[in-house]
């Protein structure tokens, strides 16, 4: 199988290679990079006007499958990725049985292969069940294919299980992502704590719930040599101490997602419960230093936190809709929106915290488009502006706050080992 990508515009953020390209895919793989390839034989599609990078890499998101495939199934999921432009995901195990065994990542990894879309990677329960009781065998979940351990969406409250957490994984070579959140202080409040829960009369979640774990989790990594990475960093409080850490030669690494670089609290009093997320929408002090966080390389990733609900579910009321927002599709073109055409980051900066760096933190051999790698591949149109409409997205879940908000940047193609697996562009010749 051949497939010609003509006349894209690379950009490849950690090779430096870049300009006007053509790229050879063969039976998966890249095999050549320059101008003028001419193949027989070849699907050919015309990438002129667009961005051709590395497919996208999502450290971050929510299946729900096993269990819960009313919020979202397997081909639901992974056809969300491929129109946000994302060939490699990484899946967290709070589904209906928690992803804890050895039996409940193959299934993961067999769902997947029979979705045939892009590469799923399963991220196997740091305890049993959910429940911070008992420790999972991280031996065993490598063995089976977990790529990572994690209790996300809960925080794993016990200082001395985390500590023997952190010594197991690196002995096995794997990180842990970390949800972190004082249970005891955020009590399951649906809203930041600040002017908005004060002008509704409800209780809120504290900044200093997520500022206290960041440090417990830094510090215990710092004194055992583990390496622990933060989920979705939502204040500054914590942008600062894993930055400090990090100068310090901590083994901390931190991801953020759009919403919390681009929405601030106020977003409830609009939005309702399509803005309400775990952990909630800050200040926007807090929104500026994630965004310094991004850009002095503190934040190392751009997730999604991909979080389909039904639109039943978030029909609830505040108090008692669950906390999620549907990322995959909205993603990248927000991040161009606020990032690159907010002149935050430059546009290899912000890829490579969507493709080089996820890969490289899960060990998995991804967000590379150079001769030799997988054939994975997003195109998209940087300058095209488009309208958020939720009843479009390919995911079950249609909770976003960013619907009919105009973005600027659309995905218009993506390529998974060399199967075209979406395209809207501007030709396809076979």
């Amino acid at each position: 199988m051949k497939l010609l990508i003509q006349q894209g515009r690379l950009v490849d953020p950690v090779g430096g290679i870049g300009g006007i390209m053509d790229i050879l895919i063969v039976d998966g793989k890249v095999t050549m990079i320059g101008s003028k390839i001419v193949e027989d034989g070849a699907e050919i599609l015309d990438a002129s006007g667009l961005v051709v990078c590395a497919g996208l890499v999502d450290m971050h998101v929510h299946l729900r499958d096993p269990g819960q495939t009313h919020k979202e199934d397997m081909e639901s999921g992974c056809r969300a990725a491929a129109r946000g432009g994302f060939t490699s995901i990484a899946c967290m195990a709070n589904t209906v049985p928690a992803i804890d065994t050895p039996a409940q990542i193959r299934y993961v990894a067999k769902q997947a292969e029979k979705a045939g879309l892009i590469n799923v990677y399963p991220i196997a329960a740091l305890t049993e069940g959910l429940r911070g009781e008992v420790l999972t065998d991280p031996a065993a979940m490598k063995r089976a294919g977990a790529v990572a351990l994690s209790d996300d969406g809960r925080t794993l409250q016990n200082a001395d299980l985390m500590r023997d957490a952190l010594i197991l994984a690196r002995r096995h070579e794997l990180s842990i992502l970390s949800h972190c959140e004082d249970l005891d202080l955020v009590k399951n409040h649906a809203v930041n704590e600040g002017q908005v829960s004060r002008r509704l009369r409800i209780p809120g979640r504290p900044a200093i719930a997520e500022t206290l774990m960041v440090m417990r989790d830094v510090m215990l990594a710092e004194e055992t040599g583990g390496s622990v990475h933060i989920c979705h960093v939502s204040t500054r409080g914590a942008v600062d101490i894993i930055r400090r850490a990090k100068q310090r030669g901590v083994s901390v690494t931190c991801e953020t997602c759009p919403h919390y670089f681009t929405l601030t609290e106020d977003e409830i009093l609009t939005r309702g419960t399509m803005a309400k997320v775990n952990p909630p929408l800050r200040t926007l002090d807090d929104v500026e230093a994630v965004i310094d966080g991004l850009r002095d390389g503190t934040i190392d990733v751009i997730a999604t936190d991909h979080a389909p609900h039904s639109d039943g579910e978030k029909a609830l009321s505040l108090d008692q809709a669950p906390s999620g927002i549907s990322g995959l599709e909205t993603a990248l073109a927000v991040s161009l929106t606020a990032l690159y055409h907010g002149n935050k980051l430059s546009l290899p900066a912000l890829l490579r915290k969507m493709t080089y760096n996820p890969a490289r933190l899960l060990r998995i051999p991804k967000g590379r488009l150079a001769v030799g790698t997988d054939g994975d591949v997003v195109l998209f149109d940087p300058k095209e502006t488009w309208t958020v409409d939720p009843a479009e997205f390919a995911s079950k879940g249609h909770n976003t706050p960013f619907a009919g908000m105009r973005l600027t940047g659309r995905v218009k193609g993506a390529v998974s080992r060399g199967k075209v697996i979406y395209w809207e562009g501007k030709s396809r010749v076979l």
